[in-house]
């Protein structure tokens, strides 16, 4: 696996990372996820209780996310970057608005605002390597830049 080669691609990356790791934390130690989320871990279940199968769903979901988002970064896949910053900010709205309905514990907030700074870190990255491509492009353009080798016809 190769580095980030912009930042919008760390900012990607960081996230994919993240995704994967408490994808796998929850399939792994569920009681700990819930736990780290807000929720109330009771030591029995009560029948048609199917915590357990939604946990281990959105975990499974939460850890191949982590490995569509590395995989993005491995070919700077720069359109997927985009898109993640809309559908994650849709993300943040419709946690905090879970939160503000009380669907869900306000501990739970760390999500949405983990999903909105996400979006805001990925949208200012593709900024910054865009302006910093532009004056990579119009730096190029001066005259000063003409020190290339003659091409092998020129020199004979």
């Amino acid at each position: 696996m190769r580095l980030p080669r912009s930042g919008a691609g760390w900012t990607i990356a960081v996230f994919g990372l993240l995704a994967l790791l408490l994808g796998a934390l929850g399939l792994i130690w569920p009681e700990t996820q819930l736990r780290l989320l807000g929720f109330e871990v009771p030591t029995e279940r009560a029948p048609g209780d199917y915590t357990g199968t939604f946990l281990t769903a959105s975990s499974m979901a939460s850890f191949n996310m982590g490995v569509y988002y590395l995989l993005a970064v491995a070919t700077e896949w720069r359109p997927f970057y985009r898109f993640t910053v809309w559908f994650r900010l849709v993300t943040f709205t419709v946690f905090t608005i879970a939160v503000l309905s009380d669907v869900a514990p306000d501990r739970f907030f760390g999500v949405a605002a983990w999903e909105g700074l996400g979006a805001v870190a990925t949208a200012v990255g593709l900024w910054w390597d865009a302006r910093r491509a532009a004056a990579g492009a119009a730096g190029s353009t001066r005259p000063d830049d003409s020190a290339a080798a003659p091409a092998p016809d020129a020199a004979r």
